[in-house]
């Protein structure tokens, strides 16, 4: 195909690409974000042959295109004047359990050695955000920076870090992977035990500091991720690198829920076709454990939820039947029970409700019926049933962001979206500003929403 011009047109973009970043602020290296720059260019964006009178290059052909390049142009350029450099933006601060989020300046320090700065463009809401914002939560520091299911750009990379660079949209995991553990090269688990102590302490592993604080004063970090703020810092063992066409304000529900209710049904249930499945609780998790079973082919989904108006939402994620435990005088184990001639053959807790997961156990099938907690109880809550009921076969499992690998399998969920094989648009029922930040979350307790998705930046 001849182009007049269009050649020059892509030897311009690339001069920008080499020269216009030379000015890198706190990099030892003046030219390394260039050279990422443009390697970023050439892995991205499908080009295509243009046969001149001298040469043959290859150039874009689409306009759409062309925006790109500029986007990320303009994206590089912010992103090489803050590198090395402490940024101040906004974040939701939680001070003090069960008060309002406070939205003000907080300064994020660069990465360290085995860090990553991301610019998270887009957030969601989830449970347990508020659990620890409740003081519920065990390991919940205040003050703190809540928020682990987001998306968002790599601006800048610490010492050691190879697998993601500027310009990389990620989706940050609470749940990490470092392929070095003994947790990660056993193959029996999705748990990583490297960063574990630092997260769990609101700190980051290279010095047991938080890249957060506000007028001096430390603000600490929150299961690794810490999404409420326009900028966040995150070890590069917590970071999976996500293709770049994928709209983050969807793909950001990957960071927890609906991986969460998928993996469990996929990776720690493996329902098998034709199974019969019980689901306590029909939020965001209760439907993308149906969503997981109806792909693994359940023949009898049934819900259990105590508001009987979620039916006519959850018919659309797979659930075939529907029981109101208020609706029966007896255990709803037992109506269970009667329902299906002896049991399900897997039942899936996702509530947090300690009582309830003694029902969803209960209600199993005796010699082969599995039940999996997924639902985060209180602190000091215990479990208890008969041991009579694991005697006679039934197993009680637990899982965490659904067995999944995050850093592996977050990108191939990614594209699992993309290729329309999973829902995400159907859990988003709210978007609203990061302002509207305690809005989102009064409706979330409402029960009126699903997930509601929060834009960080105008």
């Amino acid at each position: 195909m001849k182009h007049n011009g269009g050649c020059k047109a892509h030897a311009v973009v690339n001069n920008i690409s080499r020269n216009e970043h030379h000015s890198t602020v706190g990099s030892k290296d003046p030219m390394r974000g260039s050279r990422k720059v443009e390697g970023h260019f050439r892995r991205q964006l499908p080009l295509t042959e243009c046969d001149d009178s001298d040469h043959t290059e290859r150039i874009p052909v689409q306009f759409d295109l062309i925006y790109r390049i500029s986007e990320y142009i303009s994206f590089f350029l912010s992103s090489m004047a803050t590198q090395g450099q402490v940024i101040t933006c906004k974040a939701a601060v939680a001070y003090e359990p069960n008060k309002p989020l406070v939205i003000e300046d907080v300064q994020v320090a660069p990465p360290q050695a085995g860090e990553v700065r991301i610019k998270i463009l887009f957030t969601a809401l989830c449970h347990t955000d508020a659990y620890t914002w409740s003081g519920k939560d065990p390991e919940g520091l205040f003050p703190c920076i809540l928020g682990h299911e987001a998306a968002g750009i790599v601006e800048s990379v610490g010492e050691g870090v190879t697998e993601v660079q500027p310009g990389d949209h990620v989706i940050p995991c609470y749940q990490a992977e470092c392929r070095e553990c003994k947790f990660c090269k056993s193959g029996k688990t999705n748990l990583c035990g490297k960063v574990r102590t630092a997260t769990g302490a609101g700190v980051m592993m290279n010095d047991r500091k938080s890249r957060f604080s506000v007028n001096g004063k430390p603000i600490y970090h929150f299961m690794g991720t810490s999404t409420f703020s326009q900028y966040t810092v995150v070890h590069d063992v917590s970071v999976a690198k996500i293709d770049p066409q994928a709209p983050l304000d969807k793909v950001c529900l990957l960071g927890c829920g609906v991986p969460t209710g998928l993996g469990a049904v996929w990776n720690t249930a493996k329902v098998e076709p034709g199974s019969t499945v019980a689901i306590f609780g029909l939020g965001t998790v209760g439907l993308a454990v149906a969503e997981g079973a109806k792909s693994a082919g359940a023949s009898r989904i049934i819900g259990v939820d105590i508001d009987s108006k979620k039916y006519g939402l959850a018919k659309n994620f797979g659930v075939t039947e529907f029981v109101n435990p208020k609706d029966h005088d007896k255990p709803i184990q037992q109506v269970i029970v009667d329902l299906t001639d002896g049991g399900v053959d897997y039942s899936f807790e996702c509530i947090g409700n300690v009582s309830v997961m003694r029902a969803a156990l209960e209600c199993c099938h005796k010699g082969w019926g599995t039940s999996v907690i997924i639902g985060v109880a209180a602190s000091g809550q215990e479990i208890s049933t008969r041991p009579f009921q694991l005697v006679t076969g039934r197993v009680w499992k637990g899982t965490a962001f659904g067995g999944f690998k995050s850093r592996s399998q977050v990108p191939w969920l990614v594209d699992k979206y993309m290729k329309k094989e999973i829902k995400i648009d159907e859990y988003i029922t709210h978007n609203l500003t990061f302002g509207d930040i305690n809005k989102a979350f009064d409706l979330m307790h409402e029960g009126s929403c699903l997930r509601c998705v929060l834009k960080l930046h105008e």
